[in-house]
């Protein structure tokens, strides 16, 4: 099963993220990996909204060893992400160095606009 939701402004990005957040916990995933993938969904879409002055359409997916989590907006269309782990004191670049310290292999570019990120899935004993 996947959690899909349209977010056009920050205000409403938490109550969105809630929803995908109990999915995780009514699947039982453990509470860190359900912390990390909402902070990791967080940033992306805060980046989305803030540097493309739009809508982010949020996809998150329980996968079989991580959960995949998926922003995409058409206006970031030509944006790489930076191959370079940013600084933890610079100005600018937080989140992206948040994201790659907490993900499986950093942000992943999936087609024009679309970014993706894999979260580990910690077996609960």
């Amino acid at each position: 099963m996947k959690v899909e939701f349209r977010v056009d402004n920050l205000k409403s990005m938490n109550s969105q993220l809630a929803a995908f957040a109990d999915y995780l916990r009514a699947q039982e995933i453990a509470d860190e990996d359900v912390f990390f993938s909402r902070l990791v969904s967080c940033e992306l879409i805060s980046n989305v909204i803030r540097h493309g002055g739009e809508a982010a359409e949020f996809c998150g997916e329980l996968l079989l060893d991580k959960i995949a989590i998926t922003v995409t907006a058409p206006s970031l269309a030509g944006v790489q992400p930076s191959g370079e782990r940013p600084d933890v004191f610079a100005e600018s670049g937080r989140g992206l160095y948040i994201i790659n310290a907490v993900s499986v292999n950093g942000i992943i570019r999936e087609g024009e606009g679309t970014f993706k990120v894999y979260v580990k899935r910690t077996p609960i004993k």
